[in-house]
């Protein structure tokens, strides 16, 4: 191969050109001592907090402790490939994720590598897992409906988006159910979900990837999983790595949904690493300095204003308690950062009340702006309904002689119960909720048998939704219940008695 003068004068005057005089530096430290996730380091005199360093393995590590002597880092990999002498080099940089379209479907750790065996997420976006949230300035008010499809939540506890709710209660509770159902109901919104499984099984977690394929809602959500299995660093930053994925999205003036599943484990490894590190314990061993942990994350929780693209990152965080004690520590923190918790009673699921929200304890204090006026007109004194009927209820089971009138009442108080129950993986679009409320409280389902209102309950759903579709379609095109709509909704429910009496009739 011949190459005459002159290519070879234009590649070197190229080379000289695109030439720039850079010296790469970084401080060499020396590990003193290594053990259960958490490193101390000698020599990193510069090193900054929250600083990404690098051991001789390639283990990447985090900056989590400045003292006199040496540096605390908490080693986010396997430990056990680093020994006591090993280098340690700073690298003048925070802690990135991968972010970006390609996450979508994907399951990955904290650190954006992939799980489960699709190969390399192919993207070269990056994003430090801490950032500053948004500022007054930068937000607008949560006005716009994030539908969970949950008639017990987006009639009496609504999400908004750019909200953070709480889902609090005892383990096995079905707290992440709810949290499912809502990201299944995004399907076709545009909203994009991040799921980040916090100190959870592994097996877990996969079953809930298997029913988010099932449903097809995986092609809009991101997995981030830290298992209970995983060093306590890889679940303590699990959920920044999780708000930073979805951060990016909101700051394309896009949706976003985040569940932390869930930070009570966070809490814990939080706890861990910090003990480790001698940090003073604190309320139930843990140090002072947790509330910030969270605080700082649910805080990135947002509605932007229209000039930053008004894209919205609306959380989920879930808190399990022990044997309902909801004034404990970590609980009464997560309960003061949000705008409200959906609280599930281990009681009402095991009458088979489920989703087993207590409305009485349960609040949204967003309420009613993030509802569709239609919801909004048939859901308005739903929440008095109920706690007037679990007052008669406790009332009733005295054995006293009740009144026609306040029998009527308790009757309708129990088909209504019967009516906000729902099975998982089965959410409603609004247009159905607010006829099923409208039914039940207007009382067009007082005849039907309460061991039959589920029964009764889908019977309905589908004669609205084939034979008298021209409701359903103007409540959807509207958000309101006008009075041509709510007159044709009553004919509609009218006729649906009807029906159901000559059909009982026949049996």
């Amino acid at each position: 191969m011949k190459f005459n003068a002159g290519e070879i004068a234009s590649v070197i005057q190229q080379e000289i050109e695109s030439f720039r005089s850079q010296i790469e530096t970084s401080e060499v430290g020396r590990v003193v001592e290594v053990g259960d996730g958490i490193a101390r380091v000698y020599g990193l005199s510069t090193a900054m907090s929250g600083e990404m360093v690098e051991f001789a393995g390639g283990v990447r590590g985090q900056v989590f402790n400045l003292e006199e002597n040496s540096v605390g880092v908490i080693i986010l990999g396997d430990y056990l490939k680093i020994a006591e002498g090993d280098e340690v080099r700073t690298t003048g940089k925070l802690l990135s994720v991968p972010v970006g379209e390609a996450l979508l479907g994907r399951i990955v750790d904290p650190l954006g590598n992939p799980l489960d065996g699709k190969g390399p997420v192919m993207t070269s976006e990056t994003r430090p897992l801490e950032t500053v949230a948004p500022g007054i300035a930068g937000r607008q008010p949560v006005k716009q409906p994030l539908q969970t499809g949950i008639i017990a939540v987006d009639a009496l506890t609504p999400v908004g988006r750019g909200q953070r709710e709480l889902i609090i209660g005892d383990r096995k509770t079905g707290k992440t159910a709810v949290a499912i159902d809502a990201i299944l109901n995004q399907k076709e919104t545009g909203v994009i979900c991040v799921y980040v499984a916090c100190g959870q099984r592994a097996s877990t977690t996969a079953a809930v990837a298997e029913a988010l394929a099932k449903h097809g809602a995986l092609d809009y959500t991101i997995i981030v999983s830290a298992s209970a299995s995983d060093p306590a660093p890889l679940q303590y930053i699990a959920p920044y790595a999780g708000a930073a994925i979805a951060e990016h999205f909101m700051y394309q003036g896009k949706h976003t949904l985040v569940v932390y599943d869930d930070l009570t484990r966070q809490a814990v490894a939080y706890r861990q690493l910090s003990l480790l590190m001698r940090r003073p314990p604190g309320r139930e061993a843990y140090p002072g300095d947790v509330f910030y942990c969270h605080s700082r994350l649910l805080e990135r929780a947002a509605k932007l204003s229209d000039e930053l693209g008004g894209g919205s990152m609306t959380a989920l965080p879930i808190i399990e308690t022990l044997e309902g004690e909801v004034s404990a520590y970590i609980p009464t923190n997560v309960i003061s950062i949000t705008d409200g918790q959906i609280y599930l009673e281990p009681d009402l699921f095991f009458k088979g009340v489920r989703p087993a929200i207590n409305v009485g304890i349960s609040v949204s204090r967003v309420g009613g702006n993030a509802q569709t006026k239609a919801m909004k007109k048939v859901a308005g004194g739903l929440k008095l309904d109920l706690a007037a009927f679990r007052e008669l209820e406790a009332f009733a089971q005295l054995g006293t002689e009740l009144d026609k009138a306040t029998q009527s009442q308790l009757d309708r108080g129990y088909r209504m119960v019967e009516l906000l129950k729902q099975p998982q993986y089965q959410p409603l679009h609004m247009a159905d909720q607010v006829m099923l409320i409208y039914a039940g409280s207007r009382g067009y389902l007082d005849k039907v048998p309460v061991n039959r209102v589920q029964e009764a309950k889908g019977v309905l759903l589908d004669f609205l939704r084939h034979e008298k579709s021209e409701v359903r379609n103007a409540i959807i095109e509207t958000n309101q219940l006008d009075d041509a709509t709510e007159a044709g909704l009553k004919q509609a429910l009218v006729d649906f008695g009807v029906r159901w009496q000559e059909t009982e009739g026949k049996k």
